[in-house]
């Protein structure tokens, strides 16, 4: 049975977290860390799990547990992990941007590898460290990587998503209140994301000679979870021909699957499930992705990355069925 212990624990990321550990035939929770909430029931802050577990928030951490997942603000991981010493043979796994990036990738002697089991499934599977992509980060990729392998991005990207509140946090704020958000949309860091770095990244590492723009119009909508968006640039094949590229990109995929019908985002609210639809219109490729935020984009994602890290089946303890009405 694997031992994990989550810092950070009162957040939407770590709730997901909770809910599906509880649950894992091969995982059990060992603490769950908050100095806020130290004493009290996760129940009492995570209110759907009243019933499922008695935990309670712990101040203390157990420094010899299998796994640890940083559910922490960004710009906290690095300072956490300078505070606070685990066992050598503790595999970490973060889900803020800390580590992302390739010239954050090893800090304090920690080699983290970036946790997209689509690209990096042999390097996840050896990996003691990993960082945790960022949710708009992995719906996008799903859309542009399987271009990118095959050397075909030769234009800019036209990149336009969306995502449910719970992407901003749990701590209240001005664009997140109730009052604000229902019945209105918006953008927000037009062109300036900072999933912007590891996507480029990413596009890079398969097609090395890319150097166009990725324009991202990111967009709040006002619904609590989920991400839903396109990306469309300049593709010189036929449809059938990119749908052939994006099946056998895809055809080890666990939970990533390409549509002949037009996708919405219902599909994929409460699973781990990433959907990608094509569509030719005259010079252009139009893709559509979209995934959970909170489990496809972090939580659920997180825990694919464990049980890969750990031999087990990747969606081991995730094959859990949305809501759809």
């Amino acid at each position: 049975m694997i031992k994990a212990g989550i810092i950070g624990g009162a957040g939407y990321t770590a709730g997901e977290l909770c809910r599906i550990l509880v649950n894992h035939p091969q995982a059990e929770i060992d603490f769950v860390y908050s100095t806020s909430n130290a004493g009290n029931k996760l129940s009492d802050v995570h209110e759907d799990l009243i019933g499922d577990t008695d935990l309670i928030f712990s101040s203390v951490i157990n420094k010899d547990v299998n796994v640890v997942f940083l559910c922490l603000g960004h710009g906290n991981s690095s300072a956490f992990i300078e505070a606070n010493e685990f066992s050598a043979n503790t595999k970490i796994i973060d889900l803020s941007n800390d580590f992302r990036l390739d010239a954050d990738m090893v800090f304090m002697g920690k080699e983290f590898v970036y946790g997209l089991p689509e690209t990096n499934r042999k390097q996840i599977k050896k990996a003691n460290y990993i960082a945790n992509p960022g949710c708009f980060a992995t719906a996008i990729q799903l859309a542009i990587l399987p271009l990118a392998s095959k050397g075909l991005l030769k234009d800019d990207l036209h990149v336009n998503y969306a995502t449910g509140s719970t992407g901003a946090g749990v701590k209240p704020m001005a664009t997140t209140h109730f009052s604000w958000r229902n019945n209105n949309f918006s953008t927000y860091k037009e062109f300036t994301h900072q999933h912007l770095g590891e996507i480029g990244e990413s596009i890079v590492k398969l097609q090395p000679n890319f150097n166009n723009e990725v324009i991202f119009m990111p967009s709040r909508g006002d619904f609590p979870r989920g991400i839903f968006g396109t990306m469309y640039t300049k593709f010189d094949g036929t449809i059938e021909e990119a749908y052939q590229i994006f099946e056998d990109f895809y055809k080890d995929s666990a939970n990533v699957v390409v549509s002949d019908k037009k996708i919405n985002m219902k599909q994929v609210v409460g699973t781990n499930k990433g959907l990608v639809h094509l569509m030719k219109y005259n010079d252009k490729l139009l893709v559509t992705s979209t995934i959970d935020n909170l489990l496809k984009g972090a939580s659920g994602q997180a825990v694919q990355n464990m049980n890969m890290m750990f031999g087990l089946d990747e969606l081991t303890g995730l094959k859990i069925q949305a809501q759809y009405f």
